[in-house]
């Protein structure tokens, strides 16, 4: 997890005010608190909406400049660790699978995979005449050594829970150079989208004591340089099995500070400012630079607020559908982030992925109250925690305290420190705002983050009949049964969870206007095609 890990209708102005002018009106209100004003959020909504970065045949060659945020000053290289520098990552590294834009599982240095024993034993088929960056050859003797090293205590990787739920030291074999076999202590028919996550990338051999320095993979790009919490490069991998990247170098800068960033962009010492969500003013800044625009990254973040499940008096299921049921979805997607995003409806599969259900409990403050009531409450006031540690957590949750006050749900937002809020409020506090990066498979997505007891349930909700389902779904190899199953858990998921979940939102990226086909989803970054203009 990141926080731990769309468009107004237009109408004419003799009509009256338009609903894009009711709605900024009202969210400069509600923003009056952050030094924002109505004017200022009617030009971004007018005249920030991101751009889109340019595309086509870039020229051959050049240096990106890329700014990033730091893990800590203790970074590493190791893929497998909870310190990984993220942004290397897809340069240096290939994993056995990955996902496209749909969400689907692709081949990456696996080519085939398949199921077999009640999906209990996965067989892979891996890519032939494939070197890593210091020459050694590609076999199956790295995928398995990667896996017992994700799996490994010592290590303290965040993907060891998941895959060990399942998988052990000792129940991966290689029959051959060619081919990898995981046997699973049991079922699980989407165990190799666990596969896809950015801590699976496949290192050497033997190299646990070296790979965080090393940074050696079989990916686009070989590393040159790196020091942790600061600068590093890497240089085109001629020989990358997918085809020789367009650049020939990247320059990693981490920068702590995002405004710090955002100055080094405008600066034109970077060329583009990673993993940085841009709050309302720093877009409508760089949107003023004549060399920088800005870009969305669709739905890259779930927006949500956790209501603790053993606190009163969100015990209560009738509290919690009545706190659902008191807001509509598109209002707050308005008023928090400009529309830029997706209405979830309180439920944290995207609308693109497969095995969605298009499933909602009804805007509705009337019901809203009579929930309220059946729980013995005329009205409720209630504290919604909050922060800076995301720019869009303070605008959620005061979208969220106008929404509901007709219902008689009187909020009061705290805000936090937002350098200890993951420590003293998160997980701790009755109701606070959170957000997740998405991009997880839906088996990880709804076990890690919803399942009973899952350590980042951030809402300690827990309901016997969910787990049953989602065991039911991981052990179904008929793909309709599994998708009716996985949609059943969605939808008591909506009805009775205990997390609030508005929307998706697009994460707003900085960089210049000279960047070409820059393309970012999921955990994925095309380190191969991104360029500039010729």
């Amino acid at each position: 997890m990141t926080s731990p890990d769309s468009l107004p209708d237009r109408q004419s102005p003799s009509d009256g005010p338009s609903p894009l002018h009711a709605a900024v009106s009202r969210r400069g209100v509600l923003l009056g608190g952050l030094g924002i004003t109505a004017s200022t959020l009617l030009l971004a909504a007018c005249g920030t909406a991101p751009g889109s970065a340019g595309s086509g045949a870039a020229a051959k060659g050049g240096v990106l400049r890329i700014a990033r945020p730091i893990a800590s000053t203790g970074e590493s290289l190791d893929p497998a660790s909870s310190l990984c520098a993220y942004e290397y990552l897809g340069a240096l590294y290939s994993r056995l699978v990955k996902q496209d834009k749909t969400g689907a599982v692709v081949a990456d240095l696996a080519t085939v995979w398949q199921s077999s024993n009640g999906a209990k034993t996965w067989t892979l088929t891996l890519r032939d005449g494939v070197t890593f960056h210091n020459g050694k050859a590609f076999t199956s003797a790295d995928a398995k050594y990667t896996l017992q090293h994700i799996l490994d205590k010592a290590v303290g990787s965040p993907q060891a829970g998941v895959l060990g739920t399942f998988l052990s030291a000792s129940g991966i074999s290689t029959p051959d150079a060619r081919t990898l076999v995981l046997n699973l202590s049991k079922p699980n028919a989407e165990f190799i989208s666990l596969l896809t996550h950015y801590n699976c990338y496949v290192i050497p051999d033997g190299s646990a004591s070296t790979i965080g320095s090393t940074g050696i993979g079989t990916g686009p790009f070989s590393l040159v340089s790196f020091t942790p919490a600061g600068r590093g490069s890497v240089k085109a991998n001629p020989s990358y099995f997918g085809g020789a990247p367009v650049l020939d170098s990247i320059e990693f800068t981490g920068i702590a500070d995002v405004q710090a960033r955002i100055n080094a962009l405008l600066g034109q010492q970077v060329d583009l400012i990673a993993q940085t969500n841009l709050d309302t003013a720093s877009a409508m800044t760089v949107n003023a630079s004549a060399n920088h625009t800005t870009v969305a990254v669709k739905n890259a973040q779930m927006y949500v607020l956790p209501m603790l499940f053993t606190a009163a008096p969100f015990t209560d299921v009738n509290v919690r559908r009545a706190f659902k049921q008191a807001f509509n979805p598109q209002d707050v997607l308005s008023l928090a982030v400009n529309g830029q995003g997706t209405v979830a409806n309180s439920n944290p599969i995207l609308p693109t992925n497969p095995y969605w259900l298009d499933y909602s409990l009804p805007y509705d403050q009337e019901q809203a109250k009579s929930l309220l009531s059946k729980a013995g409450y005329g009205s409720l006031d209630q504290v919604l925690y909050t922060s800076t540690a995301d720019p869009t957590l303070s605008p959620l949750a005061l979208a969220y305290q106008s929404a509901v006050a007709g219902a008689g749900i009187n909020i009061k937002v705290e805000t936090a420190a937002a350098d200890s809020y993951y420590t003293n409020v998160w997980m701790k506090k009755p109701f606070m705002s959170s957000y997740w990066y998405t991009g997880r498979p839906i088996d990880q997505q709804l076990n890690e983050v919803f399942r009973s007891g899952s350590s980042y349930n951030e809402s300690l909700w827990a309901n016997s009949q969910f787990d049953g389902l989602l065991d039911a779904a991981r052990a179904e190899t008929d793909d309709a049964r599994r998708k009716t199953l996985y949609q059943d858990a969605q939808k008591l998921l909506v009805d009775d969870g205990s997390t609030i979940i508005p929307f998706f939102s697009d994460r707003i990226m900085g960089m210049s206007k000279s960047v070409v086909n820059y393309s970012e989803f999921s955990f994925e970054f095309d380190y191969v095609n991104i360029g500039f203009k010729g």
